[in-house]
């Protein structure tokens, strides 16, 4: 007996079996399947992307194979309404439809993972957990999902889904390791290994992952003694053993570990600037256990777990930043039942304790919330054709009491071809301990200023308002999609006292800014010969500061990204390109635009026996250097990439 899966609702099956009759041949329905795979992240329940109410697209374990893949930020590029962002020191992270990187919530199997961003800054360690190998899919929704997720998807949810074990042993081993042009730096390896298979058939499973992965530090290139990016090395592993005592049930106890090692020579500003070496060493754990049924009245799933994250600093010269240490315990539940004909209804809780050891954070070094949610949740189904989701989650916070995110949602499949989508959905994010505590202080700017914390903070808000059509049919795809996000009480510092004096300016956290950021997104795939076809996307951006009218910076307004894929027999190859638009940037006095530019890529996947293939690619072919066009990117691309490894699986 295999291990079972726990198929989808048989609102899904139906689907499928529609999917499967239209079609005239068993390509054809693979070909369905990835214009329409099934998601989870958007109801918690399973549905066909199109069924789905929520902007959401997947990024398969296939399209990761074929490029090199370091971390989260690696695997979205090009994906529709998402850009890389800079977050300090060469830094990075995932910026949906505008929004700031700490407004997206990322997890790991449905399950968050520390938002290291809220404590630490310049963090962007949230992106590195789960290793590529072990990566089944990426399911990336755009817009806001408190009213699933609670706190932090203000902007939306990147949930990365693992591997599972069958019954049948299998595995693979990868390397990768490439070379970037210039003498400057920044050379990588790589080396995953994936397991997994039965050790009690039908009854006891295991699946592990393990991964390596090397960088090095990028010179800079206006200071030959600084780092452009910092050099890391990064080693992770993870095992997830899965007990079915019978057919309804599935029992999962995972673990993982992680450490990461960051080196960076950076200049220390001031009166008598000086140059030093910094080093982050970064320990993460993450351990879970799960349940899932699937009884003859409903699902449910409840799981407890606990992720910690620790970061210690040293520097040759000057002070480093005090050790932090970051633990969140949750234990969440819910069940789905299928009321009557047209309704399936969930219901669910969260209970969440969030801890910082961190010596800035209050006199005695440690501050905590414990944090609970309900959430209800309705999928109507209204007529065959026509679909309405609305839910509503209540938050309580120690600090600010009980906060609503409600949301509405409906999908109309006006024919087999055509779909139209819309809603209006709620977000918010609620100030992290750091910003709430008023005993936090913390010198920031190189010195030139301290910030303090605020306990009469309120949670950041975002409406989001969404319609979009779209349309497939026998591989050809298009999809076009409106929004609209109003946000307010948006935290910033203020300066209270000394304003201007350098080392004795005082600020403090506030509720002052407010932002609108509309725009447009257009994607589609059009099938040009046997085996080729092009993918597309397209976005138009128009952020806005409400307080200034002026244009929010760093975020460009337009941008987007196109591959010319092609697959015959045991060859795959993608030719691909992204656009990054103008974008407003600040420099010492004023607002100045950065111009545009193009990063063109070449990938390719030449499987030599059924269990060995070969990757060989060129990251930005072109070798464009943003460092000659302006030095004020909050991000620094890599220049021209090139790499090549294996994938053997056995």
């Amino acid at each position: 007996m295999p291990l079972p899966s726990f198929a989808p609702s048989r609102r899904h099956a139906l689907a499928v079996a529609v999917s499967l009759a239209c079609s005239g041949t068993v390509q054809a329905a693979a070909d369905a399947r990835q214009l329409d795979p099934v998601v989870v992240t958007a109801t918690a329940t399973d549905r066909l992307a199109s069924d789905a109410p929520a902007s959401i697209n997947v990024v398969t374990r296939e399209q990761i194979q074929m490029r090199p893949v370091l971390d989260l930020a690696d695997a979205l590029r090009g994906t529709p309404g998402v850009t890389v962002a800079g977050v300090g020191f060469g830094r990075r992270g995932i910026r949906i439809r505008g929004m700031d990187p700490e407004y997206t919530l990322v997890l790991l199997d449905g399950q968050r993972v520390n938002a290291a961003s809220d404590a630490i800054a310049h963090a962007d360690f949230d992106l590195g957990w789960m290793p590529a190998s072990a990566i089944e899919r990426i399911e990336v929704v755009r817009g806001p999902m408190s009213s699933l997720y609670g706190s932090e998807a203000l902007g939306g949810v990147v949930n990365v889904i693992s591997r599972r074990a069958t019954d049948d042993w299998q595995g693979n081993l990868v390397y990768n390791g490439g070379v970037v042009g210039g003498g400057r730096g920044g050379n990588t390896t790589q080396a995953g290994l994936y397991a997994g298979g039965a050790l009690v058939p039908g009854m006891l499973g295991l699946s592990v992952f393990a991964e390596h992965r090397q960088k090095e530090a990028t010179e800079d290139p206006t200071d030959a003694r600084l780092d452009e990016q910092e050099a890391r090395r990064v080693n992770t592993g993870r095992a997830v053993l899965t007990w079915t005592p019978d057919e309804r049930q599935r029992i999962d106890l995972s673990h993982l570990e992680g450490s990461e090692y960051r080196r960076r020579n950076a200049l220390q500003a001031g009166a008598a600037p000086y140059v030093y070496e910094t080093i982050d060493d970064i320990q993460r754990r993450q351990t879970t256990l799960a349940h899932q049924g699937d009884w003859n009245w409903g699902q449910t799933r409840i799981s407890a777990y606990r992720s910690e994250l620790d970061r210690e600093n040293r520097r040759d010269r000057g002070d480093a930043t005090r050790p932090q240490h970051l633990r969140d315990d949750m234990v969440d539940g819910r069940a789905t039942v299928d009321v009557g004909r047209a309704h399936r209804v969930s219901v669910g809780g969260e209970w969440r304790r969030e801890r910082l050891d961190d010596a800035s954070a209050s006199e005695s070094g440690q501050v905590q919330a414990i944090q609970a949610a309900f959430f209800v949740q309705d999928e109507i189904q209204l007529t065959p054709a026509l679909s309405l989701v609305i839910g509503d989650r209540a938050d309580h916070h120690p600090e600010f009491g009980w906060h609503h995110s409600p949301r509405g949602y409906a999908v109309w499949h006006a024919s087999e071809a055509f779909t139209l989508k819309g809603g209006i959905g709620t977000g918010f994010k609620a100030p992290s301990l750091k910003q709430l505590s008023p005993g936090y202080s913390a010198v920031g700017g190189g010195g030139r200023f301290t910030i303090v914390g605020n306990p009469s903070l309120k949670p950041e808000k975002n409406t989001s308002y969404e319609l979009s059509a779209g349309w497939q049919r026998e591989g050809w795809s298009a999809q076009a999609t409106a929004f609209q996000n109003e946000l307010k009480d948006l935290i910033q510092t203020l300066c209270v006292r000394a304003c201007g004096v350098r080392g004795g300016e005082l600020r403090h956290y506030t509720n002052v800014a407010e932002a609108r950021i509309r725009g447009l997104e257009l994607a589609g795939t059009v099938p040009l010969a046997d085996g080729l076809r092009l993918e597309a996307n397209y976005s138009w951006l128009d952020p806005q500061d409400r307080e200034t009218g002026q244009q929010l910076l760093e975020r460009p307004r337009r941008s987007g990204s196109a591959s010319l894929v092609w697959e015959q027999g045991a060859l795959q190859a993608s030719l691909r390109g992204e656009y990054i638009g103008t974008q407003k940037q600040a420099s010492d006095t004023s607002q100045v635009t950065l111009p545009d530019y193009t990063l063109v890529s070449l990938d390719t996947r030449w499987a030599i026996t059924p269990r060995l293939s070969m990757v060989v690619g060129i990251d930005n072919i072109a070798d464009k250097r943003l460092d000659e066009t302006g030095a004020l990117y909050a991000y620094p691309e890599t220049g021209r990439y090139v790499h090549a490894g294996f994938d053997l699986a056995f």
